[in-house]
Parts: structure tokens; sequence; C-alpha cells
């Protein structure tokens, strides 16, 4: 452990008092992994800290909870007191708490075996309900009844969800069954706490699984998500439903937050927008638009920033939009969606397309090849966007342009030219289009 963790420890012991690292980053120690936050629990009171560490930055975080946060050589350390929690309120947060000098009561009030372990360097690992066989089983189990635990907070329920898709953990059957009979209480978390687990759920390894295996626990938050269960396409693009498709989407696609949503949600129009032919198959045009519709509304009901809904709105729009192969078309997608936005959009595509049938794969070489075009007009230096247009506004104003719609308009089309390579990126002959345009001699 970091020698700041270390002397912090070692100062609280000095002091008469006991003290472990706690919860996830001894987990993450015994699972191989990078800890970014390192928790410290003792037997000392929040204002025996204060005393403890006075010579040193110290934040009262929540000495309600029993916290205190202490910076020693610039890293931040919340350390909190042994603690038994009262009841809770509303399935979110405990009525009041009561401190102790027990390590047994504050382990025992914890989520999850796997988060319920303590270490210091004199006593060892701390673990009373086997959590360390628990995460070499890679199983996500409950300290206790877990119908308890959710009761408790129903947050718990996604952060079971959340750690199983991260650690490609298996949730132990009890508690699994715990989830599915107690996913109503989501219903009572801010949307908030609902969201931020849902983006970490995304991340995950095993996403695709948990996507798959609670469905109907992220649908009592998305409802919209449920008519995609089961849905056959009856296509033969397709050998998924319409839900197992976007499943294995979101798995296959980069680990990015905003393609992963983009996967989430790809395909949440399609089952309102089914139509069936003569010959019996299935058909979803316009799917994109009412997927667009349905995405927008989610992401603001969930509280994403403004930005991120429109964001990820667009690329649902334009997921199965056709991009030639050649210059002028991917420049043109490159000026709608940025540099940035088409290369996410080729990430969706291939995740999408990775999630057809595995004979129309073979589509990802096009993707591939549309990948190289981006890379040759970004080293062509092509242009694509007004910034890269060898003329401005002011440029259009010197030759008598002044109307400010007259301008954009003219850029616009300026641009344009450009990018149909009916015209050279260069600022005489620009200006003559530009006049020919406004009429001006």
């Amino acid at each position: 452990m970091p020698s700041q963790v270390s002397s912090a420890i070692a100062k609280i012991e000095s002091s008469g008092h006991e003290a472990y690292i706690v919860g996830g980053c001894v987990r993450d120690r015994i699972c191989n992994l990078d800890v970014h936050d390192w928790d410290i629990t003792t037997s000392a009171t929040p204002n025996e800290i204060m005393g403890i560490f006075a010579d040193y930055t110290t934040v009262e975080t929540g000495t309600e909870h029993g916290t205190v946060t202490v910076i020693i050589e610039s890293m931040p350390l919340e350390i909190t007191t042994y603690r038994i929690d009262g009841q809770y309120a509303d399935n979110r947060r405990p009525e009041q708490v009561v401190f102790t000098n027990d390590i047994s009561k504050d382990l025992s009030r914890r989520d999850f075996t796997m988060n319920a372990l303590a270490y210091n360097d004199s006593t060892g690992i701390v673990d009373l309900f086997g959590g360390v066989d628990d995460i070499r089983k890679g199983e996500i189990r409950c300290v206790g009844d877990p119908d308890h635990r959710f009761t408790e907070d129903a947050l718990r329920i996604m952060r079971a969800l959340r750690f199983a898709s991260v650690l490609d953990f298996k949730i132990e059957s009890h508690t699994a069954d715990s989830i599915h009979r107690n996913k109503h209480l989501l219903k009572n978390i801010s949307v908030e706490r609902f969201q931020k687990e849902l983006n970490g759920l995304l991340m995950g390894e095993a996403v695709e699984r948990i996507l798959n295996e609670y469905r109907d626990v992220i649908a009592v938050i998305i409802p919209e998500i449920t008519p995609m269960f089961d849905f056959d396409q009856r296509t033969k693009y397709h050998n998924l439903d319409i839900w197992r498709h976007t499943a294995k989407s979101v798995g296959e696609s980069k680990k990015e937050l905003e393609v992963r949503l983009t996967m989430l949600f790809h395909d949440i129009g399609k089952p309102s927008s089914f139509s069936v032919d003569e010959q019996g198959v299935g058909h979803f045009y316009g799917h994109g638009k009412e997927s667009t519709i349905l995405t927008k509304r989610i992401l603001k009901r969930l509280k994403y920033p403004t930005r991120t809904t429109e964001y990820i709105s667009k690329l649902v729009r334009y997921h199965d939009a056709q991009i030639h192969p050649n210059k002028k078309s991917v420049a043109r997608w490159m000026n709608r969606l940025s540099e940035q936005g088409i290369r996410r959009l080729l990430s969706v595509k291939r995740a999408d397309t990775i999630a057809h049938a595995p004979e129309y794969i073979g589509r990802l070489d096009e993707i591939d090849n549309i990948e190289k075009i981006v890379d040759a007009v970004i080293e062509d230096e092509d242009c694509f966007s007004l910034k890269q247009l060898s003329v401005d506004g002011n440029d259009l104003i010197e030759i008598g342009i002044t109307k400010g719609t007259k301008i954009g308009n003219t850029l616009k089309s300026l641009l344009d030219a450009v990018i149909n390579q009916e015209c050279e990126n260069d600022k005489e002959k620009l200006l003559d289009i530009a006049k020919e345009l406004n009429k001006i001699k």
C-alpha cells in the first residue's frame, strides 16, 4: 500500500486505536487490480481523528457518518469510524449512525462479502464472511440476508450488476434471486445514482452477459427496452432477437461510454417500426428516427448532460446511415460529425455488424476501408470544415457581403463546393464563386 496509507494507519495505532484499509481497496488488491481509492476504517471517533491529524489538512467530509478526509502528502484519505447503521429510510440511507469500537459490527453492515474485508500489516486480512473465498471463486454474495441488504439500500442491486460486469463475476444464486425479487425497489433511488451505476455496468468486460441475465432489472428504470425482449427480427441478417443483438453489440463495442450508450439504444425503436412483407420477412423502416426519439427521452429522464444526450442521439440516428467508401462521402460525414464523430460512428457500425448473423459479418471490410479513407482525408489535409476553408466571414464582408445570413449561407455553399471537389480550397477562386453567388461584380 502507499506510504501515505501506511503512515496514517501507524499514526492511528500509535494513538491507541485500531485502523485498517477496508472495502474496495482490499478487494482490488486481491484481484490484482489497480487501486484508485484507499479507505481506512478505525475505532477512533471523528473528533479523535481530527486530533490525531491536527498537524495535517483535514476536511469534515461527513462527520455525522463518521468520515474525516485527511490530506497526507497531497493524497486525500477517507478515514471512517466503525459504525452500526440504524433503520434505512426509503431504501436509500440509514436514518441514524451509531459509532462502535467493534470492527466485526462494522463489516457486518456492508453490502457484499468481497467488500467486507479489512487489512493492516500487523493483523493481516480480517475476513468474517468468506469474502476472500468468494473473490477466488469469482462470486458476488451479500453479507447476511440479501433481501435485507437490498431493502436497506436498493442501489446495491445496481452495484451488484456493475461489479459482476466489471469483474466478470457471477452473482451467487440466493443473491441473484433476491435481485430479481426486489428489483422494484430501484424506483426509490435517484436517477443520478442509477445512471452512475449503469455507466459502470456498461463499461464492464461481462456487460453482454449481465444485460441478458438482468434485463428485467434494468427495465424497471428503463421500461422502453421491454418490447425488445425476445423480439424475433424475421430477417436473414439477424440470428438474435433485438435485445440479445443489442447486448452483444454493447459487449463488442469500444470501451467508450458514448459508444456503449449508443449501442444500448441504437435499435430501441425497432419494435414500434416493425413490419412484415408478403414473404414473411421483417423490416424496420424508419427505426433510426424512432430510436433517436426514445433515446433522447430516456437520457433526459436519467439526467445525462444535454451535450451527451444530443451527441448520443445523433450517433443513434445515423447508426445505419450509408457512408460511401470515397473521399466525397467521407468528407461530408466528417463535416457533419467531426473527425472524432465519424470514428465513433464507425465504431458503432462495427459493433452493430459483429452482432449480426455470422455470415454477414464480412461487411466489416467496408468499415475498414472507410476508416482508411478518414485517415487519408486527415493526412492529405483535405478540407471538410469551415475552419479549414481558405475564406472566412471577414473575407466575404470585404467583397461586399454584409448580411449575417448571407455570409453563413455563402460559406456553407463554398464548403460544399470544396467537399464535392467542384472547386479547390483556394482563396481567390472561392471569392470569385462567392461574388457570383451573390451577384457582385
